[in-house]
């Protein structure tokens, strides 16, 4: 997600500081390059050389006559983004105020004037986090293009973002964003029909692929909608949806604001009446009638003849020119922009292999599911912008 990227990691004086060494580690994992800058204060609350060794480079105390801050964010930046993490308030107000007695504040002055993106994650009790000066700072930083990671509001405090909603807006500040200003609507995972309150009809799915979709979507910059059962994301606006019946009508009410739609979910084909109370145990032959559901890609293309949809195609035990053929019949009878077909056994694996089918051919895929989201998003932004290519 951050491969090939250098991030800044300011720390200021939040108790919060206390988490900038996993932060770093997860920053590195995800495949950035980091280097520390921090406040005196951020130093009585983690030692530099906790922070030296979680991002593997010196760590920054003081602007000195290396002036580093140019080094940095200069004319030949060394940094892609500036992630402030945590940020305490009287940081936020100073950067609003291009106020620069610290290293943090100058590093983001001297990022801000150079126009490279800064990201910031406060970390304060929630009366100052509600302070009318540091919501007009926020406001004020926001017009400017910096992004921030919200905090969670608990325990009347204002909590640093999860190191996952972190990540992801810096990745998002730090990337390209060929999806920026687009609504994408993504559909995962499976849906449940009832057969009466206890028991349902359901299929394996686990969701990873549209979640991937969404996430991936996001970090390019697009507003995302996720339709699911699952839980809420920070990387999207998730609507709850269980039944194939509720996960279409989501879908016909969210279409005509989305820019494209994406549907990775494996939506039960058929469903049953709901009997009102539980069918009693103990019987010796039970019957359902089983009545199929509406095709969600055909309502949605009912409704709206133009919008760009991506469909997934599962089959069993077919062979590749099988599974390429009954791509083709979806991509040609929903008209789509692109079908994505796989066999049945990725289901619930990290890791997938696939045949992505368009009017232009059949490309091969094979790779986890989080590279499956990032080539979409690449094919998305074909699809919208085909000036682009």
């Amino acid at each position: 997600m951050l491969e090939d990227t250098n991030v800044v990691l300011g720390v200021t004086g939040s108790i919060a500081a206390v988490k900038t060494v996993e932060l770093a580690h997860e920053l590195r994992r995800r495949g950035a390059t980091v280097r520390a800058v921090m406040t005196d204060a951020a130093t009585n609350i983690v030692h530099p050389w906790a922070v030296e060794l979680a991002t593997d480079g010196d760590v920054i105390t003081e602007i000195g006559g290396s002036v580093e801050h140019v080094t940095f964010f200069g004319e030949d930046p060394w940094g892609d983004v500036l992630l402030i993490a945590p940020s305490t308030a009287n940081t936020v107000g100073k950067v609003a105020a291009a106020i620069d007695d610290t290293p943090v504040t100058t590093c983001a002055t001297t990022a801000l004037g150079a126009d490279i993106p800064v990201v910031i994650a406060p970390a304060m009790h929630e009366p100052m986090y509600d302070h009318p000066g540091v919501l007009d700072a926020i406001e004020r930083l926001e017009s400017w293009g910096i992004s921030f990671a919200d905090p969670r509001i608990e325990e009347s405090k204002a909590k640093i973002a999860s190191e996952e909603a972190i990540v992801l807006e810096t990745a998002r500040a730090a990337g390209g964003q060929p999806l920026a200003g687009r609504e994408i609507v993504v559909t995962s995972g499976a849906t449940t029909e009832s057969i009466d309150p206890i028991r349902t009809l359901s299929n394996r799915a686990s969701g990873k692929t549209g979640r991937a979709i969404a996430k991936a979507c996001y970090v390019r910059g697009a507003d995302v909608t996720l339709l699911h059962d699952g839980p809420d994301v920070p990387y999207a606006t998730v609507e709850h949806v269980e039944s194939a019946a509720e996960m279409v009508a989501a879908a016909e009410r969210r279409a005509p604001e989305a820019d494209a739609l994406v549907s990775a979910a494996a939506i039960s084909d058929y469903t049953v009446e709901e009997r009102p109370s539980k069918i009693r145990s103990g019987q010796d032959n039970l019957t359902l009638e089983l009545e199929p559901t509406p095709k969600l890609l055909d309502r949605v293309r009912e409704a709206d003849p133009e919008l760009p949809m991506v469909g997934f195609k599962l089959e069993t035990g077919v062979d590749e020119g099988e599974l390429i053929g009954a791509a083709r019949d979806l991509l040609d009878r929903t008209d789509l922009s692109l079908v994505v077909a796989n066999e049945a056994g990725v289901v619930g694996d990290d890791a997938t292999e696939t045949r992505l089918v368009s009017l232009d051919g059949v490309d091969s895929f094979a790779g986890s599911k989080a590279e499956l989201g990032a080539r979409l998003t690449e094919e998305l932004a074909a699809i919208l912008d085909p000036s682009s290519d």
